[in-house]
C-alpha cells in the first residue's frame, strides 16, 4: 500500500510521512475522499478553519506543488494528485490505500458469517483490523480532518464488534475479555462493547465481574446523558442475573444446544431403506429432504426418526415446527413460523419483529454459523417453506407434506409410501407383541391390512389389542372388517383408517365417546381441560376423568401439562361422527358452551388489559361456568397467546352455526390481543366476520363499534383511505344512534388517522370537534388523549406557538388527574416544541423527564418518540454516533410496538446520523428502503423524508439525482404543509 491513513499519515508504502503541517491537512483531506475531486474551498476551510488569509487559495497551490515534489521523491509519480477548476484529488488503485483494502476485507468477511463460514471470517476481520495503527489520521489536528477520520475510527470499533461476535460464537471468550476491556474503557459510552465484554465475563465464570461492568455503564449513561441503558443492555443484564450466559462464549456443544424435537419413536420399524438412503444423501452435502406422502404415512416419524438419528452430526441446535398444511387450522404463514422458530433459539416475544421480512432477517442472523437441524413438518405449499430456508450449507432441513413440494430448489424428494406387509406386521408386533403375531400371522397380515398398511392405523388398532390381552388378533380382524367405514377420502383401495379409529373408539365408555365426538367441533390445535368440560358440561374434574381416557386409547395426545391435541386424521374422524344427524340436539348445545366459553374468559382478560376503553366490550351476564372462567382468566397474556388461532376460528363457526351475537362479541373480545400482538390479517379477518353477524341482527350499536376496531388494523398497516372509510361509517352510526361518547372517540380517531397521513389541517378539525365534545360531557381523561393529540398536530405542522399553548394545556390538565403517562406524553411533547423554537437546554430537561416516566410506564411508543428527539439534538451538537444509538433504540422501540410508519420514521433519523458519520453509502441504502416502505404505506410525510435525505446522501456525487430527488420530497412537504418545506428549498437553492 502507497498510502496509509489508518494511524499516523503514510506515504510511499514505509514509514515516510509529509511533515509541513499544512501540506498534511491537503493531502488527508484529499485521501480521505481518494478517487473525488475535494472543492477548493473545503480545503481552504480545513486548513485555516475559521480565519483563511487572503491569499489562501495562492498557498493551497503552493502546498499541492511541495506535496507533488515528495511523491517524486518516495518514488511516486506526481500526477497522482488531480487539479481541476473544482478542485484537487488523489488517484489511487485498489490496493494503493489501507482505507479501501479495509473496506473490502470487512465486506467479505461479512458475507462468510452469512454464508456460516465463521473461522474463515474471524480471520478476515482480524487481517483487516491489523491495517490500524491507530486513530486515523493521528496528529493531525484540524476539525474537518477529524470530523472525517472519526466516521472511519467508528467503522473500525463497528468491525471490531463484529468481529467479537464471531469469536463468542466461536468460543473464544477468554481470549477477548483483556481487548474488550480496553475497548470499553476508550469507548465507555459504546453500549455493543460493553455488552459483550459483559457476554465474555460470563461465559467464562466471571458473573459478578459481568455485572460490575453493567453497572458501570449505568452509572456513567446516567451521569454524562441523563438515560438509562438500552433495552439490549438491560436485557442482557437481566440474562447475566439468571445465569444463563455461563455457556454463551464457548464452544457450540450439546450442553448449551437447542433441543425442540419430539420424542422419537421408540418402536420404530421398516424404511431402512429410506432411512439408509436419506443419510447417504445427507452425508453428501444434499442439505434439504423433502419428505412426502399420503396422511399416516409415518412421515413425521421418519423425519424425527432421521434428525435424531443424525443430531450429534448438528450440536448447535434441533427445531421442529408444525405448519398446520393439512389441518384444521388456517396454515401457518411464513411470519408465525418464524416467530415460533426464533422463540425456540431464546429470542424474547419482545424482540421478535412486526414484520414477515424483519423476522426472516433476524432468523437468518440467528442460524448463522450453527450446525442446526430444522423439521418443518406437515407443509402446506413451497411458497410456505421456501423463506423459512437457512442459508449456507451448515443446516439440515427436513420437510414432510401431503403433497410433493416440487417448487423447492436443492430439496431431495422421498415419497413415502404405506409399509410393506412384511414392515406393517412387524409394527403390530412391536404394539401388541410378538408371541401373539407369531401365533396367529394370518390375523396379523388381515389386520394390518385392514389398515391399509397405515403406520398411525396400525398403531391405534393394535393399541386395543395390547389392552386386550383376551382378545385374538382374529377378533381385531373381524371387527375391522365389519365396522363401517367413516373416513372415505383416506381410502387406500379397499381399506381405510377410519376403520381402525372406530375401533379405538367403540372400547371407550359411552361419556368417553361423546366427549371425542364433540372435540371434533373445536376448531383449534391444542385445548386444555377446560374446553372439554365447556364442551361436555361435566363439571372439571370429570371432564379431565374422559380426557385421561382418551388418552390412554390413543385418540387423544397430552402434548404439555394440561394440553392436548388431536391428530389430524382422528380430529376428521371426530367431525364425521359429531355431524351425524342423531347428535344434532348435543353439537348445538356443545357450539354454544363453547362459545360461551371463549367468549367470557377473553372479555374478562380483555377488560384487564384495555383499562380506558373497556366501556367499549359487550356487556355480557354472568358465565353459566365460573367454575370455568375464573381460573383460565388468570392466565392472562398468555391464555391469548394459545389461543389467537383458535379464536379466529371459533368467531368463522360462529358464523357457520348460526351464534351471530357470539360472533361479533368474540371478535371484539379478541381485538385487543391481536392489535397488540400485531396479528392485524387475523384482526380484520374476525372482525371483518363479526361485521356481517351484527349486520344481521340489526345491531346497529355492534355494527359501529366493530367498523371502528376494523379501521385500527387498516391504520396500523398505513391504509389510511380505508380505515377512514370504516371509521366514517362508525361515526355516522354513532351519530344516528346518539351515542355521544362514541361519537367523540371517532372523532379522535379519525383526527389522528388525518394526522398520521400529513393532512393536518382536517386532522386538526376532527380532534378538535373531538375535544368540545369532551368538554360538554366533562370527561377529562378523554379530553386529555384529545389535548396530546393536538399538540402534536400542531408541533408536526409547524405552528409552534399553538402547539406550545395547546401542550401546556395538556400539561395542567394531566397533573390535575395525577396521570403519569398523560404527564409524560405533555413533557415529552414540550420537551419537542422548545427544542423546534431553539430552546436546547430546557428541552433536554424536558425529554430527559419525559423519557424516565414513559419507561416507568412501559409506554414503549412513547419512550422511542423521545429517543428520536433527543437523537436529533444529539446530532445537531456534533455527536453523531450517539444519535445513531438513540435511533436504533427508539427503532427496536417502534418495532416491538408493531407501528410501520414509526419505523420508517426511526430508520429516516438512524440514516441523517449514518451520513453525519461519513458512512453516505449504509445511509443511502437506508433512505431507500424507508423509501420503498413508506410508498407501500402511504405514508407522506416519511416518504418525503427519505426523498430528501437520499438526496443529501448523492448531492456530493450526483448532484442531478439529488435535484430530482429534492423537487419530489419538497412537492410532498408542500402538499402535507409541513414545515419541512423550508429545509428542503433550502438545499434546492445551494445545488443551484
Amino acid at each position: 500500500m502507497r498510502f496509509g491513513i489508518l494511524g499516523p499519515l503514510r506515504v510511499g508504502g514505509g514509514e515516510s510521512t509529509v511533515t509541513a503541517g499544512r501540506d498534511r491537512i491537503v493531502l488527508a483531506m484529499l485521501l480521505l475522499r481518494a478517487g473525488r475531486l475535494v472543492p477548493v474551498d473545503e480545503l481552504v476551510d480545513a486548513v485555516w478553519e475559521d480565519r483563511p488569509p487572503a491569499t489562501a487559495r495562492a498557498q493551497l497551490q503552493t502546498c499541492v506543488s511541495r506535496l507533488r515534489r515528495r511523491f517524486a521523491e518516495l518514488g511516486l509519480a506526481p500526477e497522482l494528485i488531480v487539479t481541476d477548476p473544482a478542485g484537487y484529488g488523489v488517484r489511487t488503485a485498489p490496493n494503493d490505500l489501507d482505507t479501501e483494502v479495509f473496506a473490502r476485507g470487512v465486506e467479505a468477511a461479512r458475507a462468510l458469517v452469512v454464508a456460516g463460514r465463521l473461522g474463515e471470517a474471524r480471520t478476515g476481520f482480524r487481517a483487516a483490523l491489523a491495517l490500524w495503527r491507530g486513530p486515523t489520521l493521528a496528529g493531525i489536528p484540524s476539525r474537518s480532518v477529524r470530523r472525517r477520520a472519526e466516521a472511519l475510527d467508528e467503522q473500525r470499533l463497528t468491525a471490531l464488534e463484529e468481529c467479537v461476535d464471531v469469536e463468542l460464537r466461536l468460543g473464544q471468550a477468554a481470549e477477548l475479555v483483556e481487548e474488550l476491556a480496553e475497548s470499553v474503557d476508550r469507548h465507555p459510552l459504546r453500549e455493543r462493547l460493553r455488552g459483550q465484554l459483559m457476554l465474555a465475563l460470563s461465559s467464562v465464570g466471571r458473573q459478578a465481574d459481568a455485572l460490575a461492568v453493567y453497572r458501570e455503564g449505568r452509572r456513567i449513561y446516567a451521569d454524562e446523558l441523563g438515560i438509562e441503558p438500552g433495552v439490549e443492555l438491560q436485557e442482557l443484564h437481566q440474562r447475566v442475573l439468571a445465569g444463563d450466559l455461563a455457556l454463551a462464549g464457548r464452544p457450540a456443544g450439546p450442553a448449551g444446544a437447542v433441543r425442540s424435537l419430539p420424542r422419537a419413536i421408540g418402536d420404530f420399524v421398516g424404511r431402512q431403506e429410506t432411512v439408509a438412503r436419506l443419510v447417504k444423501e445427507v452425508e453428501a452435502g444434499a442439505r434439504i429432504q423433502l419428505i412426502d406422502g399420503m396422511a399416516g404415512s409415518g412421515k413425521t416419524t421418519l423425519a424425527v426418526h432421521v434428525a435424531t438419528a443424525l443430531a450429534d452430526d448438528y450440536p448447535d441446535a434441533q427445531l421442529y415446527i408444525d405448519l398446520h398444511g393439512y389441518s384444521e387450522r388456517t396454515p401457518l404463514t411464513p411470519a408465525a413460523a418464524v416467530a415460533t422458530l426464533l422463540r425456540q433459539l431464546g429470542v424474547p416475544a419482545e424482540r421478535v419483529p412486526t414484520s414477515q421480512d424483519d423476522r426472516l432477517a433476524l432468523w437468518r442472523s440467528e442460524l448463522a454459523g450453527r450446525r442446526a437441524i430444522l423439521v418443518l413438518d406437515n407443509a402446506a405449499t413451497a411458497d410456505q417453506v421456501t423463506p423459512l430456508l437457512p442459508n449456507g450449507s451448515h443446516c439440515l432441513i427436513l420437510i414432510t407434506s401431503r403433497r410433493r413440494l416440487v417448487g423447492v430448489d436443492e430439496g431431495r424428494p422421498s415419497s413415502l409410501p404405506v409399509l410393506d406387509s412384511d414392515e406393517a406386521v412387524e409394527l403390530l408386533g412391536r404394539v401388541v407383541g410378538v408371541k401373539r403375531v407369531a401365533a396367529e400371522p394370518e390375523a396379523a397380515i388381515e389386520v394390518v391390512r385392514r389398515c391399509g398398511h397405515l403406520p398411525l392405523a396400525i398403531r391405534l388398532a393394535g393399541a386395543r389389542l395390547a389392552h386386550r390381552p383376551r382378545w385374538r388378533i382374529a377378533d381385531l380382524a373381524e371387527r375391522l372388517s365389519t365396522r363401517p367405514d367413516r373416513l372415505a377420502e383416506f381410502e387406500a383401495g379397499e381399506r381405510s383408517v377410519g376403520r381402525a379409529f372406530a375401533l379405538s373408539y367403540a372400547q371407550v365408555s359411552p361419556a368417553a365417546q361423546r366427549a371425542f365426538r364433540l372435540l371434533g367441533l373445536h376448531p383449534g390445535v391444542r385445548f386444555d381441560n377446560p374446553v372439554v368440560a365447556a364442551l361436555t358440561g361435566q363439571p372439571l374434574p370429570e371432564a379431565q376423568d374422559l380426557l385421561d381416557e382418551l388418552v390412554d386409547a390413543n385418540l387423544v395426545e397430552e402434548t404439555g401439562s394440561g394440553r392436548y391435541r388431536l391428530h389430524d386424521l382422528v380430529r376428521e374422524y371426530a367431525r364425521t361422527l359429531v355431524a351425524e344427524p342423531e347428535w344434532a340436539g348435543e353439537r348445538r348445545d356443545a357450539i354454544e358452551g363453547l362459545l360461551d366459553h371463549h367468549l367470557h374468559v377473553a372479555t374478562a382478560i380483555a377488560r384487564r388489559r384495555e383499562l380506558s376503553s373497556s366501556f367499549t366490550l359487550a356487556l355480557l351476564p354472568d358465565p353459566a361456568r365460573p367454575d370455568l372462567v375464573l381460573p383460565v382468566v388468570e392466565q392472562g397474556r398468555g391464555w391469548f397467546d394459545d389461543n389467537l388461532a383458535a379464536l379466529t376460528a371459533l368467531v368463522r363457526l360462529a358464523e357457520a352455526e348460526g351464534f351471530p351475537r357470539h360472533c361479533w362479541q368474540l371478535a371484539r373480545a379478541s381485538w385487543y390481543a391481536q392489535f397488540e400482538s400485531g396479528h392485524l390479517d387475523e384482526l380484520i379477518e374476525t372482525h371483518a366476520v363479526g361485521l356481517r353477524a351484527a349486520e344481521q341482527l340489526g345491531d346497529e350499536v355492534a355494527v359501529a363499534m366493530i367498523l371502528n376496531y376494523l379501521a385500527s388494523a387498516h391504520y396500523r398497516l398505513g391504509r389510511f383511505a380505508e380505515s377512514n372509510r370504516l371509521m366514517e361509517m362508525a361515526l355516522d352510526g354513532y351519530r344516528r344512534l346518539g351515542l355521544q361518547s362514541d361519537v367523540r372517540n371517532t372523532l379522535g380517531n379519525l383526527g389522528n388517522s388525518y394526522v398520521a397521513n400529513g393532512d393536518y389541517r382536517r386532522g386538526r378539525e376532527y380532534l378538535e370537534a373531538s375535544a368540545a365534545l369532551a368538554r360538554q360531557m366533562q370527561e377529562q381523561v378523554s379530553l386529555a388523549n384529545t389535548l396530546n393529540n393536538l399538540s402534536v398536530t400542531l408541533l408536526y405542522w409547524g405552528r409552534y406557538d399553538e402547539a406550545l399553548d395547546m401542550c401546556r394545556r395538556h400539561l395542567s390538565l394531566a397533573r390535575e388527574l395525577g396521570d403519569p403517562r398523560q404527564i409524560g406524553n405533555a413533557l415529552g411533547h414540550l420537551g419537542m416544541i422548545r427544542h423546534r423554537l431553539g430552546d436546547a437546554e430546557p428541552a433536554r430537561r424536558l425529554l430527559r423527564s419525559a423519557l424516565r416516566l414513559k419507561r416507568q410506564a412501559g409506554a414503549r411508543f412513547g419512550e422511542g418518540e423521545v429517543l428520536n428527539e433527543i437523537g436529533t439534538m444529539e446530532r445537531a451538537a456534533g455527536r453523531p454516533e450517539r444519535a445513531a444509538d438513540l435511533h436504533r433504540a427508539a427503532l427496536v422501540a417502534m418495532t416491538e410496538v408493531g407501528d410501520r410508519i414509526a419505523q420508517c420514521g426511526s430508520r429516516n433519523l438512524l440514516a441523517r446520523a449514518i451520513l453525519e458519520q461519513g458512512d453516505a453509502a449504509s445511509a443511502l441504502d437506508l433512505h431507500r428502503r424507508v423509501l420503498a416502505d413508506a410508498s407501500r404505506l402511504g405514508a407522506r410525510y416519511e416518504k418525503a423524508r427519505a426523498l430528501e435525505g437520499i438526496a443529501r446522501c448523492v448531492r456530493d456525487t450526483d448532484p442531478t439525482t439529488a435535484r430530482a430527488h429534492l423537487g419530489q420530497a419538497l412537492a410532498l412537504f408542500r402538499q402535507i404543509e409541513s414545515p419541512d418545506q423550508h429545509e428542503a428549498e433550502r438545499l434546492l437553492t445551494e445545488l443551484g
